[in-house]
């Protein structure tokens, strides 16, 4: 039975006030540096970006509207607020008179912003986020039914509102978690000199702007620890480095295998460490394979478009890989905004009778962009002519805009967290080499990024056979090649539903598979430490959900499904190349000189 709350527990960490006001002190002063860190930019005469703050005032300002032009309907959600304090404050009074009550408001089985007891056994603090979740949800209920509102400015508004409610969760401030009171008690203080301390160091890190701590880097250094597995440079350019790696098996297949990852991230996720490189557990299958380290481009690379990535890129990497192993015909791999670079690439092989990739495999990548999830909320007419005029002063993209974008479709996994351990409990993040890879993140020429976010997200023409690349018009209906099209269950940046109906757009055979879990861990899913699975059902047809229906449900990782589909195609063996054996000499050891640059 609860406590009266008059006699609930109130003994807790006795600060000493001498080392608290201390260390108030070197909090100040560290605020102090982290606002001249802030303010940097703009006594250079850079002021820091505005950010979306202006969109979002307008979308939700939009939905107010509606709700406020009828009075009826105004009163009626009020009302419904109104009787969800009632029942909240009713339940409180109960447990404060030692009565049990069944919560008004519970948070989701997921959500561990509210997993410390406290949030639960204390009254004020239950009270707190029963009240947050109560407003929240109502908030979100109301974008919901907004009726007359168009999908678009509906999209945007449910995108800004999370944010906003995420960002004002009562697990976010110190005052208003248990948790982070206990912690500040208990070290009189010296957490928020810590937190302050490297708050200060990551907004000068992100030259004015927040650049969240997620991981260690102190721990990482690529081709020391990371991104490990053996291989020569055979070819470089000025937009990649193309490696080919060192085989292991005796025999292997005779038809190459070529990478195409992210331009806007390093190839390197598919060869983080060992135990989880898909890089290294396709050469151990017997395959010989190449993989694309791009440029992170500069000033001089303003002008790279996508013909260029298509060109000095895709077309680049299969000659070299010719000549490196005397093949004409390959199978390819595109991860992402690499596989729309891929899938483009093959409309244009297609119409010019380009016969050199025999079959392609596509990693959560989009080629129709009708459900591309929350990331077109960025990729508006007003946010691309934004983004293009930015992109115009200096040539690229900052990677870190990017990576910040991404943060935002999780701000409750991706942000939030980060601020409250790191800033506030002053806890350095444990060393995480996926987080590392995030954060490692690569700029955008101008060109590329305005083209790819005017013919896909924006205008969605690759889908509708308008787009136009080196004077050819694309149609991915003479795409004729066998396809295997990955997709994963709760991506946010290409959604399952986007990605299954891009697949019918092909004109040859595709091969739908769903794996579990996001855009990174449904992918990086290797057979040494399955976590997830994986739903394979035949043709894409009808609707998404129909599909799941009758899928074929398989635990453990999809690489071996995937390998007998690669197999299939082409399955002669031959014996194994190493790197340099062909007509080009190696250039130095993989990793290669590229990924090394840093934003």
């Amino acid at each position: 039975m609860d406590k009266p709350y008059g006699e609930e527990k109130t003994q807790g960490p006795v600060p000493d006030f001498e080392e608290l006001s201390r260390n108030t002190a070197r909090f100040i002063e560290g605020a102090g540096k982290a606002a001249a860190a802030y303010l940097k930019p703009v006594q250079e005469g850079q002021p820091p970006a505005a950010g979306d703050v202006s969109e979002a005032v307008k979308s939700l300002g939009r939905v107010a509207e509606i709700w406020m032009s009828d009075p009826q309907k105004s009163f009626e959600a009020q009302s419904r607020l109104g009787t969800q304090f009632l029942s909240l404050w009713a339940s409180t009074l109960k447990r404060a008179q030692g009565e049990l009550t069944e919560p008004v408001a519970e948070p989701e089985p997921k959500d561990n912003r509210f997993k410390d007891p406290e949030w639960s056994e204390n009254p004020i603090f239950d009270f707190l986020k029963q009240a947050y979740l109560i407003s929240s949800r109502w908030a979100e209920d109301l974008v919901e039914n907004a009726e007359g509102l168009d999908e678009r400015t509906r999209h945007k508004a449910q995108f800004y509102l999370k944010q906003l409610s995420s960002a004002l969760s009562p697990s976010n401030f110190l005052l208003t978690n248990p948790e982070l009171i206990r912690e500040t008690l208990r070290e009189n203080g010296a957490n928020l000199v810590r937190g302050m301390t490297m708050l200060a160091e990551d907004i000068e890190a992100g030259g004015g702007e927040l650049k969240i701590r997620q991981s260690d880097p102190s721990n990482f250094k690529v081709g020391v620890n990371i991104a490990t597995t053996p291989g020569k440079v055979i070819f470089r350019n000025d937009l990649i480095e193309l490696i080919q790696y060192t085989p292991v098996t005796e025999k292997v297949l005779k038809r190459p295998l070529l990478i195409v990852p992210p331009w806007i991230n390093k190839f390197y996720i598919l060869d983080l460490n060992p135990e989880k490189s898909f890089i290294r557990w396709a050469v151990s299958q017997g395959l010989t394979v190449f993989c694309i380290s791009w440029v992170n481009p500069a000033e001089q690379h303003a002008e790279k478009g996508f013909e260029h990535y298509m060109v000095d890129g895709i077309f680049a990497a299969l000659d070299a890989i010719e000549q490196a192993t005397a093949e004409k015909k390959v199978t390819a791999i595109g991860y992402c905004v690499g596989g729309t670079l891929l899938a483009t690439t093959l409309a244009y092989m297609a119409a010019k009778r380009d016969k050199r990739i025999d079959s392609a495999t596509f990693f959560t990548a989009q080629v129709d962009f009708t459900h591309a999830g929350d990331l077109k909320v960025f990729a508006g007419e007003e946010e691309v002519r934004s983004l293009e005029a930015t992109m115009k002063k200096r040539g690229y993209l900052e990677g870190s805009r990017m990576a910040n974008a991404f943060n935002m479709l999780r701000p409750t996994d991706l942000i939030w967290p980060y601020v409250v351990n790191v800033y506030m409990k002053g806890q350095s993040p444990l060393p995480f080499d996926l987080l590392y890879w995030n954060a490692d993140s690569t700029r955008m020429p101008a060109a590329n990024h305005a083209f790819y976010l005017r013919n896909c997200y924006l205008e969605n023409k690759l889908a509708k056979g308008e787009m136009e690349l080196a004077g050819v018009k694309l149609d991915l209906k003479k795409v004729k090649v066998p396809i295997f099209n990955l997709a994963t269950k709760e991506d946010h940046i290409a959604p399952a539903r986007s990605v299954f109906v891009g697949s019918k757009a092909f004109g040859g055979p595709v091969d739908y598979v769903l794996a579990g879990s996001g855009h990174i861990a449904g992918v990086v899913n290797s057979p040494n430490k399955p976590k997830y699975q994986f739903w394979t059902g035949g043709p894409v047809v009808g609707e998404l959900e129909d599909w799941v229906k009758q899928a074929t449900e398989t635990s453990g990782s999809w690489w071996p499904y995937w390998f007998e589909w690669i197999k299939a195609q082409a399955p002669r063996t031959v014996t194994a190349r190493e790197p340099g054996s062909g007509k080009l000499e190696p250039l130095c050891d993989a990793p290669g000189t590229y990924v090394l640059a840093k934003s």
